[in-house]
């Protein structure tokens, strides 16, 4: 049974910084990319950040670059992390991870669409006031 458990949203002030993090269980955690996506209210869901199964390529919407940094923990913890700096208030969203259904090595836009993700966490509220 794969498991995808998100943590580390809340309320920050524009500009501050929050960690996501996302704990899998269920699969060889290092096999699989991994990916973050948010979704406002009345809006679709979104990608952000994607990671390759060794963490040495990563990806970003342009809206997140220079901000957000998506980093892996292929050893005991099996977990992906989301470090969100410099926090606006239109970051404000539910963010989830997901597990791929193919993991790419060199293929960025794969990563991008939703619906090439299987499982899905549970989601984490960010709330960003201005």
């Amino acid at each position: 049974q794969v498991q995808l458990v998100e943590s580390g949203g809340g309320l920050v002030q524009a500009g501050g910084s929050l960690r996501l993090s996302c704990a899998a269980s269920g699969r060889t955690f290092r096999n699989y990319g991994m990916g973050w996506f948010r979704q406002a209210p009345g809006k679709e869901r979104e990608f952000v950040a994607a990671i390759s199964r060794s963490g040495s390529s990563t990806y970003y919407v342009d809206a997140v670059k220079g901000r957000f940094t998506i980093s892996r923990d292929n050893n005991a913890m099996n977990t992906v992390y989301l470090h969100m700096n410099s926090l606006k208030p239109e970051d404000t969203a539910v963010y989830y991870c997901a597990i791929p259904k193919f993991s790419p090595d060199n293929s960025g836009s794969y990563y991008y669409r939703p619906y090439n993700y299987d499982y899905w966490g549970q989601g984490t509220q960010v709330t960003v006031s201005s």
